[in-house]
C-alpha cells in the first residue's frame, strides 16, 4: 500500500494555536508523525531577566491566557519565598480562589474544545456557556475575563465582599448542577462513547516514562496532585478529592475533567463560606536578597514549576518556567501511530496542549 503525507497546521480548524503535524499514512492507518514547534515563541525566560520581579508579575502572566493567573502564583510565591514575605491568610484564600475558577474555565473550554473537534456542536454550546458563569465571576473581581493581574509580591489586589460572596456562592451551585446536567449527557451519549472510549490511550508506564503530569497523568491512574502532594495556598485546609481513572483514554481523561470542575467549585464553595478577615496583602521590598528557589503548584494541565535565582539586586538572575504541557506534547506521536486518520482529531484534542506554554 503506497504512502503519503498530510499536513495539518500551523493554521488548521483542529488548532486553537498554530503547530504543525506531518502525518504519514497508509490507507487510513497513521504509520508516523513530525511534530515542528517554535511559531509562538517570545522568549519570555529570557525577558524576564531584563526586568523588575513587579514586572515580572504581568509578563509571566503572559505565557498562557487561560492558565494566567497560577502561572503569576506561582512565580509570586517563589519571590516572596526568597524575599522572606508573608502573604495575609485571606490574601492566599483569594489566590485559591482565583486558581480554582480558573481550572474550571480550563476544563470546560476544553470540553467545548473537544466536543466541537469531534462533532458534538450541542456539548460545545453547553459547556462554553456554563463557563461563561466562571468569566463573570472573575471579570467582576479583577475586571478581566481571562488575564486578572490579581496577584501581586506579598498578595492580592483584589477582594470580595459580603453582597458578592452570597452572589457568587448561588452562581457556583447553579454552576455545578449545570456542569451534572453535561455529564450525564456525555455519559449517556452513545456516539460519544464510540469516538473517545479505547483511543489514544496511554499506560501509567508510558506516563512515568514521559514525565506527563495533570489529567493526563490521573486518567492513566498516575495518582499525583501537587495540591495534596506538596500543599500550598493552604489547600490542605480544603475538602477535596483528587479525581483518578484507571482507562488511560479520551474518554477517562474528559470524564475525570468533568469531575474535576465540581471539586474545584467544591473548593471554592468552601472558601467563600469560610473567608477570614483581614488584609490582603503586605508591603514587600523592591529587592530581593541572593539566593534561590524552586515552586510546584498544580495548573489546570498539571504542575507547574518555577525556578527563581536572585543576584540581590531588583531583577532576577534567572527564571526558568516548566510548564505541563511539553510533555504531553512529546508522546503526540506515539498516540498517534497505529490509529485511524478520523481518530486524529480526539486524540489531538484529547491531550489538551497549550502552545503558548510549550513555546514560551
Amino acid at each position: 500500500m503506497s504512502r503519503f503525507t498530510v499536513p495539518i497546521g500551523p493554521q488548521h480548524p483542529l488548532l486553537k494555536e498554530p503547530l504543525s503535524f506531518q502525518l504519514t499514512l497508509e490507507g487510513e492507518e497513521v504509520v508516523d508523525s513530525v511534530i515542528r514547534l517554535g511559531y509562538v515563541h517570545r522568549g519570555i525566560e529570557r525577558l524576564s531577566e531584563k526586568r523588575t520581579y513587579i514586572q515580572n508579575v504581568h509578563l509571566v502572566e503572559r505565557v498562557c491566557g487561560i492558565c494566567s493567573h497560577v502561572h503569576t502564583t506561582t512565580y509570586c510565591m517563589g519571590v516572596e519565598s526568597l524575599a522572606g514575605v508573608t502573604v495575609p491568610v485571606r490574601g492566599l484564600y483569594l489566590r485559591t480562589f482565583f486558581c480554582e475558577l480558573e481550572r474550571i474555565h480550563s476544563h470546560l473550554l476544553w470540553l467545548g474544545v473537544l466536543a466541537k473537534n469531534l462533532g458534538f456542536d450541542t456539548v460545545f454550546m453547553y459547556a462554553w456557556r456554563d463557563r461563561e458563569i466562571v468569566l463573570d465571576i472573575m471579570e467582576e473581581l479583577s475586571g478581566g475575563r481571562v488575564s486578572h493581574a490579581a496577584n501581586v509580591i506579598g498578595g492580592v489586589r483584589v477582594d470580595i465582599n459580603d453582597s458578592q460572596r452570597k452572589t457568587m456562592t448561588v452562581s457556583l451551585k447553579s454552576l455545578s448542577q449545570k456542569i451534572t446536567d453535561l455529564r450525564n449527557i456525555v455519559e449517556h451519549e452513545t456516539n460519544f462513547h464510540a469516538r473517545t472510549r479505547d483511543i489514544g490511550t496511554l499506560t501509567a508506564e508510558q506516563i512515568r516514562q514521559y514525565c506527563i503530569v495533570g489529567p493526563i497523568a490521573r486518567a492513566s491512574n498516575v495518582d499525583v496532585d501537587m495540591r495534596r502532594d506538596v500543599p500550598y495556598n493552604l489547600y490542605e485546609k480544603f475538602d477535596f478529592s483528587v479525581i483518578t481513572r484507571s482507562e488511560g483514554d479520551v474518554w477517562a481523561r474528559t470524564t475525570l475533567r468533568i469531575q474535576e470542575a465540581q471539586e474545584s467549585i467544591k473548593i471554592c464553595l468552601q472558601i467563600l463560606d469560610s473567608l477570614p478577615p483581614g488584609a490582603v496583602a503586605v508591603r514587600a521590598k523592591r529587592r530581593v536578597p541572593p539566593g534561590e528557589v524552586i515552586c510546584r503548584s498544580e495548573a489546570p494541565r498539571g504542575e507547574l514549576l518555577y525556578y527563581i535565582q536572585s543576584d540581590g539586586s531588583d531583577r532576577p538572575a534567572r527564571i526558568k518556567i516548566r510548564t505541563p504541557t511539553l510533555p504531553s506534547l512529546a508522546i503526540l506521536p506515539d498516540l498517534l501511530r497505529g490509529i485511524n486518520m478520523a481518530d486524529v482529531s480526539a486524540v489531538v484534542s484529547g491531550v489538551d496542549l497549550c502552545i503558548a506554554c510549550v513555546d514560551r
